[in-house]
């Protein structure tokens, strides 16, 4: 899902910078409000944990690839604002260090990966969830729907920013400048082997770790909706 250089115009690249240049900073704002001596390590093993599953990249048909995330994981364990932060330092590393998407189309991947999917993931997690304890099957089932969902939205979001290439940035003759399929291959490519493969694989590991958390640690599972009242007020 990583978006290459060279793959995106400006007229779409400069737009994600403005989107995720505020949303980094509310992110900012909230995590150090929220950090404690407990989740600093937690939130480091996320991102870690996020950077090793991204690493296994597999081609999928339409010249892109599929992965995991982790970032719903992170996101239902420690908060959304949380994967916001975790998931856009590995994807700069990623981008930075071993050429696994763009510089220009790094905040294009944080919206997608870093934003949505944690987002989508996380209010369909807390859906289910409810006020259930942090055994209660209804917490995995929510995890492993909105981790699904999450990715799934994610990928139909970067194959339309793929897609729109050939309408906003051609040639005067038409020829595409940048990516050259347009949204009815773009967005099928993308979220196809998402919805058949790689949603799976995202709601697996998110379910599996969540019940095996569950299971040696509760208190970390219920931890991140107690926290919530004590965040508002401040």
């Amino acid at each position: 899902m990583h978006i290459p250089d060279g793959s995106l115009s400006p007229q779409t690249y400069l737009p994600a910078w403005a989107v995720m240049a505020p949303l980094w900073a509310i992110a900012g704002r909230k995590l150090k409000r929220a950090l404690s001596a407990r989740t600093v390590p937690l939130l480091a093993i996320g991102a870690a944990f996020a950077f090793v599953i991204m690493m296994f990249n597999v081609p999928i048909p339409g010249g892109s690839t599929g992965h995991a995330t982790g970032g719903p994981l992170i996101a239902v364990l420690l908060g959304p604002w949380a994967a916001v932060v975790a998931m856009s330092v590995v994807l700069a590393v990623q981008a930075l260090l071993f050429g696994d998407g763009g510089i220009t189309t790094l905040a294009a991947n944080c919206l997608n990966m870093a934003v949505i999917a944690p987002f989508v993931a996380y209010g369909l997690y807390r859906l289910f969830a409810g006020r259930s304890p942090a055994s209660s099957a209804r917490r995995l089932i929510g995890a492993g729907v909105g981790a699904y969902v999450g990715l799934v939205v994610a990928s139909a979001s970067a194959g339309v920013m793929f897609g729109i290439q050939p309408l906003i940035a051609h040639t005067a003759d038409g020829r595409p400048l940048y990516f050259q399929y347009g949204l009815k291959v773009a967005v099928p490519a993308m979220t196809l082997e998402h919805m058949a493969v790689f949603g799976f694989v995202e709601a697996a590991v998110t379910v599996g770790a969540l019940a095996y958390l569950a299971r040696m640690e509760p208190s970390l599972v219920a931890g991140n909706e107690a926290a919530a009242p004590k965040e508002e007020a401040q």
